[in-house]
C-alpha cells in the first residue's frame, strides 16, 4: 500500500503502476510544456471546487475530476499551477500530488492507508531513547514526551518507553486507542495528509498531534530529527542528504498547509 500511494502521490497512473512500465518509466522524462494561460477557481452546483485551466476543470492522473471541498484547498493547487514556468514540473506541485493521491488512491483504499498509519504507532519513533549520552536523552525528552502526555491525554493511549532499538510491544489499549481516534479521521484528504506526514517523519504521533493543532508542523519536523541532527552537529551533513531532506520538508509542510486548509 505504501509503495501504491507513493506512486500516485509522484503522479503516476494506474497503467504506469504495472512493474514493467515502472522500470521503463525510471529513465526521466523531459517534463511537459505548460499548454495553459490562466488559472481560475469555481464553486461546483453539487458542492466544493474546481481548478480550472484556461475554463477547462482539472483532472487527476487517474482522469478523476479533482473536486475541492473549500475554495482554500482550491486555491493551494490553483496557486501551484499558476507558479508553473515554462514546463510543468510536478516535484514544485506537492499539494496537488498530494489531492491525486486522495482522490486515485486514498479514497479506495482508505481502510489500508488507516492501517499503515497505524502501524507506526505500534513502533512509534518518539517511544524509542538513546541511553546516552546525557544531553542525547535530555533533548529526546524535550521533544517527544509532550507528544506522549498529549496522546494519553486527548486520545487516552499510554505508550512505554524502549531503550535503543530493540522494539517493545505496546499496550494493546493503546493502540486500539490511536486507532479508535484515526477512524474519525478518515476523509479522504484529511487521511492522505496524516499519511504523508508519518512516513515522512516515522512517527504517527507526530503526525496526528500536528493535525490536532497541539504541535506546530515545523516543530514536529525538528522533534523527528533529534537524532539526525544531533549527529549532524558532531560529524557534518552531506549535501545530498540535506537536498533530500529539504524536499522531504517541502512535501511536509506542504500536507501541513493543505490540512490547515480543510479547517
Amino acid at each position: 500500500m505504501r509503495d501504491l500511494l507513493n506512486d500516485l502521490e509522484s503522479g503516476k497512473t494506474p497503467a504506469e503502476l504495472d512493474p514493467v512500465r515502472r522500470a521503463q518509466s525510471a529513465i526521466r522524462k523531459p517534463l511537459p510544456k505548460r499548454f495553459y494561460k490562466n488559472v481560475s477557481v469555481a464553486p461546483e452546483e453539487d458542492g466544493g471546487f474546481a481548478v480550472h485551466l484556461d475554463g477547462k476543470a482539472v483532472r487527476t492522473p487517474g482522469a478523476s475530476a479533482v473536486r475541492l471541498p473549500n475554495e482554500a484547498t482550491a486555491l493551494l493547487v490553483a496557486g501551484e499551477y499558476q507558479a508553473q514556468g515554462e514546463h510543468i514540473d510536478p516535484a514544485t506541485m506537492p499539494v496537488t500530488r498530494l489531492v491525486n493521491t486522495a482522490i486515485d488512491g486514498v479514497a479506495v483504499h482508505a481502510q489500508a492507508v488507516l492501517e499503515d498509519v497505524l502501524r507506526y504507532a505500534t513502533g512509534d519513533l518518539v517511544c524509542y531513547r538513546a541511553p546516552s549520552p546525557e544531553r542525547l536523552v535530555a533533548l529526546q525528552a524535550e521533544a517527544w514526551d509532550p507528544v506522549l502526555d498529549w496522546a494519553q491525554q486527548h486520545m487516552g493511549a499510554h505508550f512505554v518507553l524502549a531503550e535503543g532499538v530493540i522494539h517493545v510491544e505496546q499496550p494493546r489499549e493503546a493502540i486500539a486507542a490511536v486507532s479508535a481516534y484515526l477512524r474519525q479521521k478518515n476523509e479522504p484528504y484529511r487521511l492522505a495528509c496524516l499519511h504523508v506526514m508519518t512516513t515522512l517523519m516515522g512517527s504517527a504521533l507526530l503526525a496526528l498531534a500536528v493535525e490536532a493543532q497541539a504541535l506546530e508542523p515545523r516543530a514536529a519536523w525538528k522533534a523527528a530529527h533529534v537524532d539526525e541532527d544531533w549527529n549532524i552537529s558532531l560529524w557534518g551533513e552531506d549535501s545530498e542528504a540535506a537536498q533530500r531532506r529539504s524536499a522531504r520538508e517541502r512535501d511536509m509542510m506542504s500536507a501541513a498547509t493543505l490540512l490547515s486548509a480543510l479547517d
